[in-house]
């Protein structure tokens, strides 16, 4: 079985902390760990600033489902609030290999 990986990068906006991302990304908990397919998920910094928000999906029927009802959930106007609206880019890749420890 493939899975689909959901990698969304961004910059978060001027006056909001990492602390503070986090605690906002953190709301979004229930709702991702309950959608249909949802499999692992994994929030990053880079040194530069930007995020990497990487969620894997069971198949991307389950991915684009759950990118549809985001935005209706009563936490994402604050997380969204948080981050630089011209910065995020959105992709779902098909996960081909994938190594776990």
């Amino acid at each position: 079985m493939t899975h689909v990986a959901e990698i969304v990068t961004f910059t978060l906006a001027n006056g909001t902390s990492p602390e503070e991302f986090v605690k906002l990304s953190q709301a979004s908990e229930s709702f991702v760990r309950s959608a249909p397919g949802f499999a692992h998920r994994q929030l990053s910094q880079g040194e530069d600033g930007r995020w990497t928000d990487y969620v894997v999906w069971t198949d991307m029927k389950a991915a684009k489902d759950a990118a549809a009802q985001f935005p209706q959930q009563d936490f994402c106007a604050g997380l969204m609030a948080a981050i630089n609206p011209e910065s995020i880019k959105m992709r779902h890749e098909n996960v081909l290999w994938n190594m776990t420890a």
